[in-house]
């Protein structure tokens, strides 16, 4: 087998053809754009490349024939801040081989060990963990924008290779073809009548402004919560919003207001990955009027809550329910959507998790962040977030520890 360091742009054809070669008999695999794969890889839009660097190879068997491909990537700003500093491996694909699995991580681990790199985490993403990020071990279906699919034997790759389970993504599922449960519906108007609490939906005519709220309440919530936070700015999720821009319906985005503060947010967007289905990762432009044909059919049944947040001081005040209930009715507005997949939530956060399944919620789909030591030197301990001093935190750290 050849590994091959991506150079050239015939390289990166291959990198993609990679996968589509792996999963062409596969229905479930629903392939991302090219052209946002590269996004990841390109200094001009990935803003993690201002203090972080990345290089990704691609793997032929014998015969020639591609059979693998990898990433690898470091954030300095963020590994500078962290306990272990931990590189990524991503957009991992491969044979069922345990040899070119092994050439594959091999090179990744390499790579990052000579950047001072002391763990290696993956598959991630060189960038916010809302897409790219996690291996699939439940739910082979076809998966929600941004949310990664792969063969049930990478499990099994990872896992021999001396990967460990770093932590636990859910994904859950509200259909809506049931009502919420009245006593949780009866609630949430509750607290909007008496909270004193302001909910607006997005508008792209303002989107300035609404810009302004939306990293205002991200960085907020995010950086009390997350461990080694990275704040996000406005051009980051402006360039996020700006690819979006076709797509975003604007009541599927809500803020929330205390005295004209933002407090809090619901980012959701129709899942485009009912639409990507039909170009297998190549949208180019003679095919708009294919996809606007898609668009317009509602072939999109499916919407995705990619974010949602409230700041720390408002996360006890029930906010999110009348915020989420305002956001639900505006989906419930469109009969062809029958089904909301929330954001993944991590196994560290038992309260969101209990919050998902209050609402009716179901958990149709696992991934798993596995982290492998480049140092053996250094004890393997699980992701826990106990760190800082946040009511979510603490409420998180306590469900893990209270006996079940």
């Amino acid at each position: 087998m050849t590994l091959h360091q991506v150079v050239s742009r015939t390289d990166v054809r291959a990198f993609h053809d990679t996968a589509r070669r792996l999963y062409r008999d596969d229905s479930n695999r629903i392939a991302p754009l090219d052209g946002e794969v590269e996004a990841v890889f390109d200094p001009a839009k990935n803003v993690c490349f201002k203090d972080g660097e990345a290089v990704r190879w691609i793997l032929r068997d014998k015969a020639g024939a591609l059979a693998g491909r990898v990433a690898a990537f470091v954030d300095h700003a963020k590994t500078s801040r962290a306990a272990v500093p931990a590189g990524g491996l991503g957009f991992f694909e491969c044979v069922d081989d345990h040899e070119a699995a092994g050439l594959l991580f091999n090179a990744a681990r390499t790579w990052l060990a000579d950047r001072g790199m002391k763990a290696m985490d993956g598959s991630v993403n060189f960038g916010e963990n809302f897409s790219h990020w996690g291996v699939l071990v439940e739910g082979f279906m076809p998966q929600g924008y941004g949310m990664p699919y792969n063969f049930p034997y990478y499990q099994r790759l990872f896992e021999t290779y001396g990967f460990r389970d770093y932590f636990q993504q859910f994904t859950y599922h509200l259909d809506l073809t049931t009502p919420l449960p009245a006593r949780q519906v009866k609630f949430a108007e509750h607290i909007a009548r008496r909270g004193g609490f302001v909910f607006r939906p997005y508008a792209k005519k303002e989107t300035a402004e609404f810009l302004r709220d939306l990293v205002a309440v991200y960085n907020t919530t995010w950086s009390d919560y997350m461990e080694d936070y990275h704040p996000m700015t406005e051009e980051d999720l402006e360039n996020i919003l700006r690819a979006a821009r076709p797509v975003i319906v604007e009541d599927f985005i809500w803020f929330a207001y205390k005295d004209e503060r933002p407090i809090g947010m619901i980012i959701a967007f129709p899942d485009v990955n009912q639409l990507f289905a039909h170009f297998d990762g190549r949208l180019r432009w003679w095919m708009l009027p294919k996809f606007l044909f898609l668009k317009a059919r509602r072939t999109v049944t499916r919407n995705r809550l990619l974010l949602a947040g409230v700041i720390p001081e408002f996360q006890n005040s029930g906010v999110i329910g009348p915020l989420f209930l305002e956001f639900y009715k505006a989906v419930r507005k469109r009969p062809h959507y029958t089904e909301i997949e929330l954001s993944w939530v991590g196994d560290y956060n038992p309260r969101m998790r209990k919050v998902y399944e209050q609402i009716g919620a179901v958990p149709k789909k696992k991934h798993i962040t596995y982290r492998y030591m480049i140092d053996p030197a250094i004890p393997f301990a699980r992701f826990t977030n106990e760190g800082g001093d946040s009511g979510l935190r603490r409420d998180a750290v306590a469900g893990r520890r209270s006996p079940s």
